[in-house]
């Protein structure tokens, strides 16, 4: 009795994981897909900006505005995705640590003067975001993106410098 019953909640659990798995992966199927560390300095394949329905912008990378390049800010628009902002400059962890408005206003600056627009998502380079952080681009408006939007949607890097490869992320 007790072993049927154990026998039971064992394929219960499994069914449930199977089940979850196979929803988990028609989300990622369906849903729009991402692109990450978007700049004119960091190498990007051209099959991935053009699967990719968003396109997370690093404004000031390595301490170079993109507002410098107007030819790739102008070819970025051209490609007619939903921009937003990656960061600031991009460096490790670098929403870990307390930020302000103004230091999130010195990266929306630079996006205005490539894109003459303002973002309105925000996505934490590594995804490594303190809740205070989270309060303040909340505080500003922003659209957050985290951990549940990478889990449910495909997300790739340009630099394929991410958690997972863009192979691995396509396969799954």
């Amino acid at each position: 009795m007790k072993f049927k019953i154990l026998l039971k909640n064992i394929l219960f659990v499994l069914l449930s994981i199977v089940v979850s798995s196979l929803i988990l992966l028609v989300f990622r199927l369906i849903l729009p897909r991402q692109l990450d560390d978007v700049n004119p300095n960091i190498p990007c394949l051209q099959n991935l900006l053009d699967k990719s329905e968003t396109l997370m912008v690093i404004p000031l990378f390595e301490n170079k505005s993109i507002a410098e390049n107007i030819t790739w800010c102008n070819y970025i628009l051209s490609l007619n995705k939903t921009l937003g902002m990656h960061g600031v400059y991009h460096s490790y962890n670098e929403f870990s640590e307390a930020r302000s408005k103004e230091y999130v206003r010195i990266g929306m600056e630079e996006f205005k003067k490539c894109f003459s627009f303002y973002p309105t998502i925000f996505e934490a380079p590594q995804v490594a975001l303190l809740r205070d952080n989270e309060k303040v681009l909340r505080e500003m408006n922003f659209e957050v993106r985290g951990y549940p939007y990478q889990i449910m949607h495909k997300v790739y890097h340009c630099s394929d410098t991410g958690k997972y490869s863009n192979r691995f992320v396509d396969w799954i």
